[in-house]
């Protein structure tokens, strides 16, 4: 497919349209920063959600933008991307992520739009157009990040509950909620090193089918600051709605659980965002709230509520690819 000469006014619009998802993936995924520590009670939730917008945006001194590169040019090939795919990738994520804020559910922004991405792609080239391997280890991340999750929140909360096996659980609780502002950071930064970069993925994969000099070479470094940016604004704003089916629905956190999920979780953003690979902070973190609560007690987890959530992951991507293909035909018609 040649690549279409797009008008300035269009992408504009578009740039905007993607900066308004990442501010709602900050918005939704918010929750997944802060349930822990406020539910633990150790930041109130508007002090919570302050602390975790700096340290999303704090993420951009810290990580390199490999991630930015698997969403602009490992999911889609790149010849088969006009502003119709773009439109259409952005449509479908919004939609997705606005239909799971309003029902609570802590689906995943990141798999919202890796779904609008490929459901627009094969709707504008087929199934040509995807780069399968590259799309297969993605999905394999929506089983591994949660269970790695799983794995070290688990783990941190069995090695925790060793070394502190005589100590006073009051002196526990009292370094473990000053612990766990540095978790609580950890994985904000975390977050937002891996969630931001996945819009900076998005706007550079348009820029470079719009022929704008320079961008086929490197990110331009305003559309990193916007992206930031935005994630930041989006967590200040917080999506309410999930904070408490994150923080005390799944299973019951004390500050010493809150410190091993975050942890857990942050160790797991920070091996994806290094590898470069997309994942969901919101798997990711269940799955280090369930291994944590699991690690004390099996039936400390609500599983009933927990399968409930692994079901909207998996509604995730075909939900998303359905309403993007629709978005794509919609949006040959309106540009």
């Amino acid at each position: 497919m040649d690549t279409l000469q797009i008008s300035l006014v269009t992408l504009c619009i578009l740039v905007v349209l993607a900066l308004i998802f990442d501010f709602m993936n900050g918005f939704h995924d918010a929750a997944n920063s802060i349930a822990t520590v406020v539910s633990t009670g150790v930041l109130k939730p508007h002090h919570a959600v302050v602390f975790a917008a700096f340290f999303n945006f704090v993420a951009i001194f810290i990580f390199h933008l490999k991630v930015a590169a698997t969403i602009g040019k490992g999911i889609v090939d790149p010849t088969f991307v006009d502003h119709y795919v773009i439109f259409g990738a952005l449509v479908g994520a919004i939609a997705w992520n606005v239909i799971t804020w309003y029902f609570g559910i802590p689906s995943s922004s990141s798999h919202a739009l890796i779904g609008g991405i490929v459901g627009a792609g094969l709707a504008a080239g087929g199934p040509g157009a995807l780069m399968t391997r590259e799309i297969l280890t993605i999905i394999a991340f929506i089983v591994v990040s949660p269970v790695l999750g799983f794995v070290l929140g688990g783990a941190m909360m069995l090695i925790v509950s060793w070394l502190f096996f005589r100590t006073r659980p009051l002196k526990v609780d009292k370094w473990f909620r000053r612990l766990q502002l540095v978790s609580a950071g950890l994985y904000s930064l975390g977050h937002g090193g891996n969630d931001a970069q996945k819009t900076i993925g998005i706007i550079w994969l348009l820029l470079i089918a719009a022929n704008v000099p320079g961008a086929q070479d490197h990110v331009p470094m305003w559309v990193v600051v916007s992206c930031y940016t935005a994630i930041a604004l989006g967590t200040m704003f917080g999506g309410w709605r999930i904070v408490k089916t994150m923080g005390q629905r799944i299973t019951k956190l004390k500050p010493v659980g809150g410190f091993c999920a975050e942890t857990g979780g942050a160790m797991t953003l920070f091996l994806a965002a290094a590898l470069g690979i997309p994942v969901s902070t919101t798997h990711t973190i269940t799955g280090a709230i369930v291994g944590v609560g699991s690690s004390r007690k099996f039936n400390a987890v609500r599983w009933g509520l927990a399968g409930n959530i692994v079901w909207a992951w998996i509604l995730t991507i075909p939900a998303s690819a359905l309403v993007a293909a629709g978005a794509w035909w919609v949006g040959r018609l309106v540009f």
